[in-house]
């Protein structure tokens, strides 16, 4: 993981999933250049962003589809 001070977001085009109810507990993403995805508080959009790498993500991704983040 990367931090933001070494990526350029001043052009991102960030985005949250059509199933965010507007709660205000929701997360963005923005896709970089090079693959990188970018993911902040939706609430907070100035505060801390987390920079993944193309395979950190699919990781990520993959065991959200695998259930492996779910609440026992």
């Amino acid at each position: 993981m990367r931090t933001v001070q070494q990526v350029d977001l001043s052009a991102a085009l960030w985005r949250k999933s059509s199933y965010s109810g507007g709660n205000g507990q929701c997360v963005e993403v923005a896709f970089l250049d090079a693959g990188l995805v970018a993911v902040r508080d939706s609430k907070n959009q100035g505060g801390p962003v987390l920079i993944f790498a193309p395979g950190e993500w699919d990781a990520f991704l993959g065991g959200a589809k695998d259930g492996e983040f779910e609440r026992p």
